[in-house]
């Protein structure tokens, strides 16, 4: 059996699939487009409507992720215990990124929050030093 990468229908086939993933990647691009713009446009816009929009944003965002690392990095013919060795890390630094985030700013609002010397100054007075025994050395010689 002969091996030809001249095949008119497989060249076809492939070129149709890539248009498809075009054709998706550029109709979920204008769909974020659009919902980017609107929050933009409407500044009096709800907070729940707003991050409602914001959540669909990165749904796409990922969607489009998705498709690039389907097609573009041929991961959607591979193996699914390969896929998995390159997506399973990729989830797991993604994961670590935002934990790493989060406990930052968790330990900078605790830092921000908590003065833990404002309840002894503010309740402590100031007691006025006493004469120390040069003070009154000096002042008993009229130094």
């Amino acid at each position: 059996m002969e091996y030809s990468t001249n095949s008119h229908g497989d060249y076809s086939a492939i070129k149709k699939e890539i248009w498809k993933v075009t054709l998706i990647l550029s109709l979920l691009t204008i769909i974020e487009l659009v919902f980017g713009f609107w929050i933009y446009a409407q500044p009096t816009m709800g907070e729940g409507l707003k991050w409602t929009l914001k959540g669909l944003i990165i749904i796409l965002m990922l969607s489009k992720a998705f498709y690039i690392v389907a097609y573009f990095m041929h991961l959607k013919h591979e193996l699914r215990t390969f896929i998995m060795t390159i997506i399973l890390p990729l989830i797991s630094f993604v994961w670590i990124i935002f934990a790493f985030l989060y406990d930052g700013n968790s330990f900078k609002d605790l830092r921000n929050g908590f003065d833990r010397h404002h309840k002894a100054q503010s309740k402590v007075k100031a007691v006025k030093p006493a004469a120390t025994h040069n003070n009154t050395k000096k002042q008993e010689h009229g130094h």
